[in-house]
C-alpha cells in the first residue's frame, strides 16, 4: 500500500516523486537493488526491514532480524554485478556553471553579459571533447539567437569540439514554445551532420512543471488570477520518446531539470547504445536550501538504475559527473562561476530496470495485496 501511495505521488497532478525512501539508501548495500527494481525496490527493502524490526520488538522474536540481514546481504551481492559495460576511451567534458543570479537571468539588459560570461569560461577549455552549458543558459529564444548560434557552431567546429546547451524555441508555424537542449559543433563521428535551426539533434522537455511552465485547465484558471499568468508558463511539451542527442558521435539521453526525478519516463529514452545520461538544470531558485543536493542525489539514483554515467550541468550547482554505479566522480562548489573538467567513459548495455521498468515490482505488489486479502478472508 505504501508503494502504491508513492506511485500515486509520482503521477497525480503530473507527479512529484521527490522524497521516496529509497533515495536515503544511495550509499548502503541496499543500493544493489536499484538496477533490478529501481528506487522503489530500495523503498520496499526499507519498509520490509523496518517492519521486521518492529515485529522482532513487538513479538519478542529475534528470528525476524534475519529478514533485514538477508536484504542487506542480497543487496550487497547484487551490487557486485555489472549490468552494463564501459565501451570506449574516456570523453573529456567541460561542464560550464555560469552562476547567473536568478534576478538577472531574464533581464534583457543582461543578455550580453550572460553570454559573455559563458563564452569566456568556455574559451579556456577549447581542448575538451564536449562543452556543456546548463538549462536555458542562453537567455534568448533560439529564433532570436541564430547569429550567435551560427558563430558558436563555427567556433566549436574549428576547435573540433562538440557543444550542448539549453535554450528555448518557438515553433513559428504553430506558435508553440519549447524548453529545449540542442547540440552544435561536431555532432557525429564522421562530421556529416550540421546544426540546423529548429530541427534535428535536439531534445524538448516532456515533463513540464505545473504553473511554472504550463497552467493546467488554463482556459478557466488564467482568467481567475494574475498568479496564473507567470512568465514562461505557456510551454508545450515534447514527445515522450525522442532520439538521443548526439555530440562527437556519442549518444545522450537527456532530461531537463526535475525530469530526472521521473525514472520510468527517462528510461524510455535510454537504449542499449546510449552512452551517457545528460541532465541540465537551473536550481538557483532553491537558494541555499538542501534542494540542489536532493536533486543531485536523485540524479545519482538514475545512474544506478540505468547503469549509465550521468553528466549534470547547472547554473549555480550542483554541477557534477556521476559514474555508472552512482558514484560521484567530481563536482563543483555551489555559487561559483566555474568549469568542471572531467573525463568519463561511455557505457553500453541495459540493466533489468532499464528494460522492464517498474512492472516487476508492481506485479510483486499486486501479488502481495492478493495474498493479504486472501489471508483476511481465510481468517474471517
Amino acid at each position: 500500500l505504501w508503494l502504491l501511495a508513492d506511485w500515486g505521488l509520482g503521477h497525480v497532478l503530473t507527479g512529484f516523486p521527490w522524497l521516496w525512501f529509497g533515495y536515503s539508501q544511495l550509499d548502503t548495500w541496499l543500493a544493489g537493488y536499484a538496477p533490478l527494481l529501481g528506487v522503489q525496490g530500495l523503498t520496499l527493502a526499507v519498509l520490509l526491514g523496518a517492519g521486521a524490526l518492529q515485529l522482532a520488538w513487538q513479538q519478542r522474536r529475534p528470528a525476524w532480524l534475519a529478514l533485514p540481514l538477508a536484504l542487506l546481504a542480497l543487496g550487497g551481492g547484487l551490487g557486485q554485478l555489472s549490468w552494463t559495460r564501459a565501451a570506449g576511451e574516456p570523453v573529456k567534458f567541460a561542464l560550464v556553471q555560469g552562476n547567473i543570479p536568478q534576478t538577472l537571468k531574464w533581464d534583457p539588459s543582461h543578455v550580453r553579459p550572460t553570454l559573455g560570461r559563458y563564452m569566456d569560461l568556455s574559451r579556456l577549455h577549447q581542448e575538451a571533447d564536449i562543452i556543456v552549458w546548463p538549462e536555458s543558459a542562453i537567455p534568448l529564444l533560439e529564433n532570436d539567437a541564430r547569429t550567435f548560434l551560427d558563430s558558436v557552431d563555427a567556433a566549436m567546429r574549428f576547435n573540433d569540439s562538440g557543444f550542448i546547451t539549453g535554450i528555448q524555441y518557438q515553433d513559428e508555424a504553430s506558435g508553440r514554445y519549447y524548453n529545449g537542449v540542442i547540440g552544435l559543433g561536431i555532432i557525429d563521428a564522421k562530421d556529416e551532420q550540421r546544426y540546423r535551426f529548429g530541427e534535428g539533434n535536439r531534445y524538448y522537455k516532456y515533463h513540464l512543471l505545473p504553473i511554472g511552465e504550463f497552467v493546467p485547465l488554463q482556459q478557466w484558471l488564467r482568467p481567475l488570477a494574475p498568479f496564473f499568468n507567470l512568465p514562461m508558463s505557456s510551454f508545450s511539451r515534447g514527445e515522450a520518446r525522442q532520439p538521443n542527442l548526439l555530440s562527437q558521435g556519442y549518444r545522450f539521453a537527456t532530461a531537463i531539470c526535475y525530469e530526472i526525478a521521473f525514472s520510468d519516463e527517462l528510461r524510455r529514452n535510454v537504449q542499449a547504445d546510449t552512452d551517457f545520461v545528460l541532465t541540465v538544470s537551473n536550481d538557483t531558485w532553491f537558494g541555499t536550501s538542501g534542494g540542489p543536493w536532493q536533486h543531485m542525489a536523485i540524479a545519482r539514483m538514475r545512474a544506478m538504475e540505468l547503469g549509465k554515467p550521468v553528466l549534470r550541468a547547472t547554473n549555480s550547482g550542483v554541477t557534477l559527473a556521476i559514474g555508472a554505479r552512482g558514484e560521484i566522480v567530481e563536482l563543483l562548489p555551489q555559487f561559483e562561476a566555474a568549469v568542471l573538467r572531467v573525463a568519463v567513459r561511455p557505457y553500453q548495455g541495459q540493466t533489468p530496470y532499464n528494460r522492464w521498468g517498474s512492472w516487476p515490482l508492481m506485479a510483486l505488489v499486486a501479488m502481495a495485496l492478493l495474498a493479504a486479502l486472501r489471508g483476511r478472508g481465510v481468517r474471517g
